[in-house]
């Protein structure tokens, strides 16, 4: 009897499991652009165009390896919609007995798949390094739920910057190397640039034309093959200064050093293992220093692997928690409204011309206002999960929820990822372009940043005037007098009613 082997879109593998546990030769690959993908969010034009030219691309290379494959285009007369509608539509064509799949990374298509009137069999994702059942056994019995010491255990599991049962260089973690502010000048030409798929450019832009983010020029790798050009190009010139200014940011220069193949790693085209090992391969070879390597590999077996491990512990609710009750509506300039705030302005620019900003301006930018402000945590996980190529909920979700907006009450951070606008005078140029002056902490040209970062404290003061990591912040708080306290509230507060009533602030 056929079955049919569903491949979605980030599952893009040669590896995977429901393609290692089944049969070309009498098996039928499904493979779909659906609309009900494309827009259970408003996802930025560069990711559809991205991820239907790398399917397209990966259904070939199936073709070429044997493989029937069931392709439905986007624009197709008979395309039903969505992964179930092709599912069922397929298995009705090919008589099939049942639908094979590997677990998606997301609650939503898990629980659709699971209620078809189909039978599923469904497979664990092999391509990550820990499974669920690893991830739950190291949580079980334990307070917090540190990434750290997950990541010491991956370590001693790959063997990576291993010396014996020891961390090379006698320490798991460099970060104290790794937080250089911005240099005067980049020795790095960035991400090498790939020529598009013209039918699929013309596809979204007559389909998604609306939607927030620049389409064209659209440079990003499509196969397994540019892929690993780019992280071939990566490590010769950009792996050595990558730890040094992994935090930095400028105006004139959106990349730094960082490698830019989240895109291409959450799809599936690279896989992360292997990826590690080539960035430690260079490291051996005397290619790269030892605080750019390991800062690169903890970033992808341990924050990777650990977000994915918290958003399936945590179950299908976890996208919609809000600790914190913030409930103020994402304001238009998180869509491109005019703001004078440089530093939300470039994040921004930058996120709707490339689909992309890196972790820093995610975290202390973009999210460190959406958490000052009191933004509604849900409009914020949307929006990040919209505008980022790299963005699938699995990792989205726990990054956004927990990390940045603090909005699992704690399960991820320790405290709130909150800072005035100092922090980001001290990692970027932003400031000096500013219309805001990042040196004011009153007045009608103090950094909004400065303003909420207050306000935020003050507001939150029962849940975290005694969390040891705060605790220095609130004796600063406390120590203003009455007057100059009453001041910053009360400029915070013009600065939020203005938002709300959809000034340009």
């Amino acid at each position: 009897m056929v079955r049919l082997v569903l491949v979605l879109g980030d599952q893009l593998s040669a590896g995977l499991s429901a393609l290692l546990k089944t049969d070309k030769a009498n098996d039928v690959v499904v493979m779909a652009e659906v609309m009900g993908e494309a827009t259970y969010v408003p996802h930025h034009p560069k990711k559809i165009a991205f991820t239907l030219s790398a399917m397209r691309k990966f259904a070939e290379r199936l073709r070429a390896d044997g493989w029937q494959v069931a392709y439905t285009r986007l624009d197709d007369t008979e395309n039903t919609g969505s992964i179930t509608g092709e599912l069922i539509r397929r298995a009705a064509e090919y008589d099939a007995a049942g639908v094979v799949y590997t677990e998606p990374g997301e609650w939503r298509l898990i629980e659709a798949l699971a209620e078809m009137p189909l039978k599923t069999h469904c497979l664990p994702d092999t391509r990550f390094i820990a499974s669920h059942q690893e991830f739950d056994d190291w949580a079980a019995g334990r307070k917090q739920l540190r990434m750290e010491y997950f990541y010491r255990e991956v370590r001693r599991k790959t063997g990576l910057l291993m010396d014996g049962d020891q961390p090379e260089g006698g320490k798991w973690n460099y970060d104290h190397e790794n937080r250089k502010p911005a240099p005067d000048e980049v020795h790095f030409e960035g991400p090498l640039r790939f020529a598009p798929d013209d039918d699929v450019l013309d596809l979204v832009e007559a389909r998604f034309g609306d939607n927030f983010g620049t389409l064209r020029p659209f440079w990003f790798a499509t196969d397994a093959d540019q892929a690993q050009q780019q992280l071939t190009h990566w490590i010769e010139a950009g792996l050595p200064k990558f730890g040094d200014f992994q935090d930095a940011m400028l105006n004139e220069n959106r990349f730094i050093y960082h490698s830019l193949i989240s895109f291409y790693l959450n799809a599936g085209l690279l896989d992360p293992l292997d990826v590690c090992q080539q960035v430690e391969a260079a490291y051996r070879a005397g290619l790269a220093p030892l605080n750019a390597v390991e800062g690169f590999i903890r970033q992808i077996i341990g924050w990777r692997e650990y977000m994915r491990g918290i958003y399936f512990r945590e179950g299908p609710g976890y996208a919609s928690r809000n600790a914190l009750g913030h409930d103020r509506r994402l304001p238009d300039l998180y869509w491109g409204g005019e703001t004078p705030m440089n530093c939300m302005a470039k994040a921004i620019s930058q996120t709707r011309d490339e689909a992309y900003a890196h972790h820093i301006q995610r975290l202390m930018v973009t999210g460190n206002f959406a958490l000052l402000a009191g933004i509604d945590p849900a409009e914020v996980h949307e929006w990040y999960l919209a505008v980022y190529a790299d963005a699938y909920e699995w990792v989205e979700a726990p990054n956004v929820i927990g990390m940045s907006q603090f909005a699992d009450d704690g399960i991820i951070a320790s405290k709130p990822y909150i800072s005035s606008g100092n922090y980001i005078h001290k990692m970027s140029d932003y400031c000096g372009s500013c219309a805001y002056r990042v040196q004011d902490k009153t007045g009608e040209k103090a950094c909004p940043f400065n303003l909420l970062y207050w306000h935020f404290l003050d507001r939150h003061r029962d849940r975290f005037s005694g969390n040891p990591r705060m605790g220095n912040m609130y004796r600063v708080w406390e120590r203003m007098n009455d007057t100059r306290r009453e001041t910053v509230l009360s400029e915070a507060e013009g600065f939020l009613a203005r938002m709300e009533d959809g000034e340009i602030v």
